[in-house]
């Protein structure tokens, strides 16, 4: 805890420590989470019936009315998704939660990766029929790279063919963590009433009343209660083998108390050895209030997480910072600490901007001037804003933890690091997905052109995984996104959001890839330039050969570049340079002018020239070099595939696989669920564009899919 040592007033520096040590106490009772999930596992509902018990909405939600808080938009409503993360704000038992409501699909998968890039902990909502669905696997590892401790709430226990334990073994076996159930389920599917608790080894049971009153507590069923002392003890021995403290009372009592298991969970849940399983059905208002009661007890708080790390910046500036230019320095969540600050989403509307933080450390008020350390831009903060859904509460401050918006940023984008002007320091942003469908925009007005750039810009301001840009060739507008439904909500936003704009959409047309299949040893450029004056020369000798492992599955990003050169032939710096110029020959492949990935550089030998050698002069050569290796070399188009799932009755099985077939899918599988079937296929994405039209033709509406993007793969030839 920082100190002022201008204070000399014994009690004012009281009452200050006294103050701080309350804004600390008040931070341990945050907890900001997200809630993760695959399409229709249930997010929604359980976040409705977390705001409902809590007190802040006085009716429940219903995702098929349209009623609930976190899909507020019109688009959400009407598709029954959630398509934009929401930010909601309740609190429970003493605990402040900040919660954001996350998208399920696959085309939403960058809002996923937003949120969790501000959220120190999860609640992943499994269907209890289904188990681990190919969107609950991405998310997860989204968690994973992020670090995100996770709790699990297998939801939806009221359904036919509804089972705990297999859930349970799904995600052991998909996941790979060590699955912790620490309950066990009343009933069965329809006759699902409640959970025993086994770490107090009560019975917690609801009945379907309207209110928020139908939790009843009771004594285990005695039909129960064999099983309820098996689980408990197995629950036990896992623990045990996790957790050193808990060994040790093991090995002395045979058993845990309730309090060191209890402990041993929320130790093990923070270092992600494990995830805490609970069960129940949010629609049905029973296993909310348990689910809540985990939350504060296993998910850490603002406090709990590792202190966050950034670059100083503009050190020779400013007075007081923690390290030089450059230096990687952490900051501790300390409201009297430097402000520190993420930008994770911004929101355009026609009535202002509102951008949404994360603050890690320090304290925001309203009317404080920060700096944007991204761009070196001041910005003053108009207004600081309690967030719920689609509505808002002013506040006049926010301190570390705090999730918010506010009011009055003009400039800063998504990724950006607002902070104190005289720390400056900038965090990692989050990644950004590449865009993998493309279609052409055109107003159908010529003077409407204007305003269709605008609406675009503001599109890709809002949203960064959507890519604008003019083609050269065509003069088009471009639209580039996450895929056809991503484009299509956002084609129809600009449609809803400005009034008499016609857009016209060309078919969607996928992102290509470029590789190399049978590389070049031993290509020589020589790069010289003479023009009066100081001249240019670069004389660089490189290998060319396709990175180890199938072509195409380095996703997009597959590109190493070393160096062999003996005898400083080629010095150092120069050598940074040439790669600098690779990558730059990297924008366009000799096919078709896509992106080139999967492929290896090697400098093998080169020249310099005593005066006209030069950094620029190696760059153009490494450039102009892998450009002429490449047309060299055989060269593969590559396009994008994506794993789908479809789910349909088992009737309709034979017709979807000839279906997949016909649409170069490779079956990977067909599991029954009952009188459904899941099956499981690779599938180009180019093929998939309408599929959701023809599926539903095929099996009387009954069918329905869900898509993960699995990597590129070669295109036929006659794409090439």
């Amino acid at each position: 805890m920082r100190t002022d040592v201008r204070r000399t007033n014994n009690a004012v520096t009281t009452t200050s420590s006294a103050a701080a040590a309350a804004v600390l106490a008040g931070i341990t009772t945050v907890r900001n989470l997200g809630i993760l999930a695959h399409v229709d596992a249930g997010k929604t509902t359980v976040t409705e019936r977390i705001l409902f018990l809590a007190g802040e909405t006085h009716k429940r939600g219903e995702v098929h009315d349209g009623t609930t808080v976190t899909d507020c938009h019109p688009q959400e409503r009407e598709r029954g998704i959630t398509i934009f993360a929401a930010a909601v704000s309740c609190l429970w038992d003493g605990h402040r939660i900040n919660l954001i409501d996350t998208p399920g699909h696959v085309d939403f998968a960058d809002e996923v990766e937003r949120s969790l890039r501000v959220l120190d902990g999860a609640v992943a909502v499994f269907d209890a029929v289904a188990g681990v669905e190919p969107q609950s696997e991405s998310v997860w590892r989204q968690a994973d790279r992020h670090g995100v401790p996770r709790i699990a709430f297998v939801n939806k226990m009221d359904r036919a063919g509804a089972d705990l334990d297999a859930a349970v073994a799904s995600i052991r076996e998909r996941l790979h963590p060590v699955p912790l159930a620490v309950q066990l389920p009343v009933g069965r599917e329809g006759d699902f009433t409640g959970v025993v608790d086994l770490l107090t080894m009560r019975a917690l049971t609801w009945d379907d009343g309207p209110g928020r009153d139908g939790l009843r507590e009771g004594p285990v069923p005695e039909e129960l209660r064999a099983e309820a002392e098996h689980r408990r003890r197995r629950l036990d021995e896992a623990v045990a083998g996790l957790h050193p403290a808990a060994l040790e009372e093991y090995y002395e009592h045979t058993a845990l108390s309730t309090a060191t298991l209890a402990a041993a969970l929320r130790d093990l849940t923070h270092s992600g050895e494990a995830v805490v399983v609970l069960c129940g059905s949010a629609y049905r208002n029973r296993g909310v209030e348990p689910l809540l009661a985990a939350v504060t007890a296993y998910l850490p708080s603002p406090l709990d997480v590792p202190a966050v790390r950034g670059s100083v910046v503009g050190a020779e500036d400013a007075e007081g910072v923690e390290g030089a230019e450059g230096a990687e320095v952490e900051r501790a969540a300390d409201p009297a600490g430097p402000l520190t600050a993420l930008v994770f989403k911004v929101n355009v509307t026609a009535s202002g901007r509102l951008t949404y933080l994360r603050l890690y450390t320090g304290t925001l008020r309203k009317g404080d001037t920060v700096l944007d350390a991204t761009t070196g831009r001041t910005e003053r903060i108009a207004r600081i804003l309690r967030v719920q859904a689609d509505s808002h509460t002013e506040t006049d401050s926010a301190v570390a933890g705090d999730i918010v918006a506010v009011v009055g940023v003009k400039a800063a984008r998504t990724g950006a690091t607002l902070c104190a002007p005289g720390a400056p320091l900038v965090l990692e942003p989050p990644v950004t997905a590449e865009p993998v469908v493309t279609v052409a925009v055109e107003a159908r007005r010529s003077v409407d052109t204007d305003r269709l750039a605008l609406a675009l810009a503001r599109l890709a301001e809002e949203d960064p995984s959507l890519v604008v840009r003019t083609d050269p060739e065509t003069g088009q507008r471009v639209l580039s996104g996450l895929g056809e439904l991503h484009l299509e909500v956002a084609v129809e936003k600009i449609r809803r959001d400005h009034n008499g704009l016609e857009v016209v959409v060309g078919r969607p047309q996928v992102a290509h890839r470029e590789t190399v299949e049978r590389g070049v040893t031993g290509h020589v450029h020589r790069h010289v330039k003479q023009d009066g004056g100081a001249g240019q020369f670069a004389q660089v000798v490189i290998d060319v050969a396709p990175l180890d492992g199938p072509v195409g599955a380095q996703e997009g990003g597959g590109f190493v570049f070393a160096s062999t050169v003996t005898g400083g032939r080629v010095p150092k710096e120069y050598v940074q340079a040439v790669e600098a110029g690779c990558r730059d020959a990297l924008a366009e492949g000799p096919l078709g002018g896509h992106p080139v990935t999967g492929l290896r550089v090697t400098l093998t030998d080169g020249a310099t020239h005593s005066k006209d050698s030069s950094d620029l002069a190696f760059r153009t050569a490494g450039r102009t070099a892998l450009r002429d290796a490449m047309r060299a070399c055989r060269m593969v188009l590559l396009e994008p595939v994506v794993e789908v799932t479809v789910t349909v009755p088992q009737e309709a099985v034979g017709g979807v696989l000839g279906d997949l077939a016909a649409r170069r899918g490779r079956v990977q599988g067909s599991v029954p669920h009952g009188a459904t079937a899941a099956v499981t296929a690779v599938v180009p994405l180019a093929e998939l564009f309408g599929y959701a039209t023809a599926l539903r033709s095929r099996t009387q509406g009954r069918g329905t899919f869900t898509t993960r993007l699995a990597g590129y793969a070669p295109a036929p030839v006659a794409a090439r």
